[in-house]
């Protein structure tokens, strides 16, 4: 399957909008994503025009996506930029600015050959290649082997810390970092 990783343009919004929601469909949507389709769906165009517009050239928040050569979106991965001082998603402190890979997604067809690997590799990159950017870092559901299984394929190490689930205290997230190399 040929395609290209290339972070996405601002007038590609519909298509930003459809890859998401085609992601909150998948069966491990609701271990795999703090978001819900039926909120992701009740989002204006606006939402979608801005998400995809601060995405493009963003200095805070990067989204990359595998386009096949038929045009077809294959997957996508979003950077958020962490400074320190703030707090993430799950309300925890930021201790040093850091890259946080999020909303990971990659269609089933293009699962297990070269679409995730190469979008983690842009994402990264991209990550990296920021001034003062500490690490990488990500989380994922204790149910979601399979995500865990690609990022130790990729490098990433766990660090100990682990989140527990606001709807579900007895479910967490654990924390992966990826070391600057």
């Amino acid at each position: 399957m040929d395609f290209v990783v290339r972070t996405v343009r601002a007038d590609e919004w519909a298509a930003v909008k459809e890859l998401r929601l085609a992601s909150l469909r998948d069966e491990v949507a609701p271990i795999a994503f703090l978001q819900t389709y039926e909120a992701a769906a009740g989002q204006p165009d606006s939402f979608w025009q801005e998400r995809a517009a601060g995405a493009e050239l963003g200095t805070a928040t990067r989204q990359f996506v595998a386009v096949a050569d038929s045009g077809r979106w294959l997957g996508s991965v979003v950077v958020l930029v962490e400074e320190a001082g703030t707090e993430d998603f799950f309300g925890q402190p930021i201790e040093e600015r850091q890259a946080q890979i999020v909303a990971v997604y990659v269609r089933p067809e293009a699962r297990g050959g070269q679409v995730t690997p190469e979008l983690f590799s842009a994402a990264c990159a991209w990550a990296y290649s920021l001034e003062g950017l500490g690490r990488v870092r990500l989380h994922f559901h204790q149910d979601n082997a399979r995500a865990e299984g690609f990022y130790r394929k990729f490098g990433f190490v766990r660090t100990g810390k682990v989140v527990p689930m606001a709807d579900d205290p007895s479910a967490v997230e654990y924390e992966m970092v990826l070391a600057k190399s």
